[in-house]
């Protein structure tokens, strides 16, 4: 056979395939061409082709209005909402696309008013309720916002993502908090006298994110030394937001005489979160630290690791942590657990051992419990169990026993 004529006939196969598939087929082909493939222009083909055999079809117009949405033709993504959303009862599925479409581009009263008219039909909605409290915190309603995951929280604690969203909103609901902290950490062989530290802080929610002063006090090796801090979060929009941090303090030894850091962190999809960072540490010469986080919300858990890579002219040394939080409720009511080898620069008492020459190994265990009481107070305990190298192949333990107290207002 001619092979122009195998052409024509495939192409008629084809063509009599097509018309043979129901809109079923067709949506569930378009949604593989979409998710599976990332073949959005296939996608949109199929869909249009579904809605040709079923015009009623909201599903379809829903799943259509999305993938418009995800190639920035918005009003072509509008069109097929307003279209689900112009019959009657007004569409969940339909409302919650459309807000998230107006949300991400910034158009935020639009946006609030599509899930407040969704509510008045849908009220116990949880997707539209969370969206309604990431609209309210987006329009400096942290408040309002933070009243709503509460709510979601109260009703379903396995909401893993209003539980991750209650984390990020709650320092911004209390405008101002107040904490005080105290760790004693005790040696059995190392040193005869156990280490103080102790620090107050105060921190306020501003429209840039939040900002923290301290002053933290130490006693270690037998001398006492003060060290002042700032910490802020800079907001950067609504997936990335950062952290600066600059220390100083004239007791070189107890503290480093400067700190500083930077991080850029990530709301990510499916109830993820990552960061990167750098950290550098000042005593008599430079020590430059790289840090990475990834965290994954669970149901009422949250899972993460973290790792620092300190590099040396004497190599890289690199430590690990894993941990894990089973959250009771709200944001401050949870209990940890972690462990790790290796030394990090965020952790009060072992930042002072980056003033040692000698890369001495470190293995640690941590449990953690805090609890929210009379509303705005938050109590947090933690008791931890280190083993340090602290000459070549000698080791002791340390105990580390610490609490603090934070109050919003």
């Amino acid at each position: 056979m001619h092979k122009r004529t195998i052409i024509i006939i495939s192409l008629l196969s084809a063509s009599s395939f097509l018309r043979a598939q129901t809109c079923d087929e067709l949506f569930k082909n378009a949604k593989v061409a979409a998710f599976d493939l990332k073949n959005y222009g296939e996608a949109k083909q199929l869909a249009l082709q579904a809605l040709e055999k079923s015009p009623s079809y909201a599903d379809v117009e829903i799943f259509l209005g999305r993938v418009y949405s995800w190639n920035n033709q918005y009003d072509s993504a509008r069109y097929h909402f307003l279209k689900v959303l112009s019959t009657a009862p007004i569409s969940e599925e339909a409302s919650i696309a459309y807000a998230d479409l107006e949300y991400w581009n910034d158009h935020y009263e639009e946006a609030l008013r599509i899930c407040n008219n969704a509510l008045a039909v849908y009220p116990a909605s949880e997707a539209l309720l969370l969206r309604k409290a990431k609209i309210l915190n987006a329009t400096k309603n942290p408040k309002e916002a933070s009243n709503i995951t509460n709510e979601l929280l109260k009703n379903n604690k396995h909401d893993s993502a209003a539980l991750a969203f209650s984390s990020k909103l709650k320092d911004a609901a209390a405008v101002n908090i107040l904490s005080i902290s105290y760790d004693n950490s005790s040696f059995d062989k190392q040193y005869d006298k156990p280490w103080q530290f102790a620090s107050i802080s105060y921190g306020r929610y501003t429209k840039l994110g939040s900002v923290f002063a301290r002053v933290n006090y130490a006693n270690r090796f037998g001398e006492n030394g003060i060290q002042g801090e700032i910490d802020a979060y800079p907001h950067i929009n609504k997936t990335f937001y950062s952290y600066v941090n600059f220390g100083y303090s004239n007791n070189v030894g107890v503290f480093p005489k400067y700190r500083a850091g930077f991080s850029l962190y990530a709301n990510l999809p499916k109830s993820f979160e990552g960061e990167a960072g750098l950290r550098f540490l000042y005593f008599t010469s430079s020590t430059f630290v790289y840090t990475f986080y990834l965290g994954k919300y669970y149901k009422n858990f949250l899972f993460s690791a973290r790792t620092y890579i300190t590099p040396s002219n004497v190599g890289v040394s690199q430590s690990y942590t894993l941990a894990g939080r089973y959250y009771f409720k709200g944001a401050d009511d949870y209990v940890g657990l972690s462990a790790g080898q290796g030394i990090s620069p965020d952790d009060t008492n072992q930042a002072i051992l980056f003033n040692s020459k000698n890369n001495f190994s470190s293995k640690q265990v941590f449990a953690r419990f805090s609890r929210t009481f009379l509303k705005w107070n938050v109590i947090l305990i933690s008791a931890g169990l280190i083993n340090q190298e602290y000459q070549p192949s000698v080791y002791g333990n340390e105990l580390d026993m610490s609490i603090k107290l934070s109050h919003r207002f």
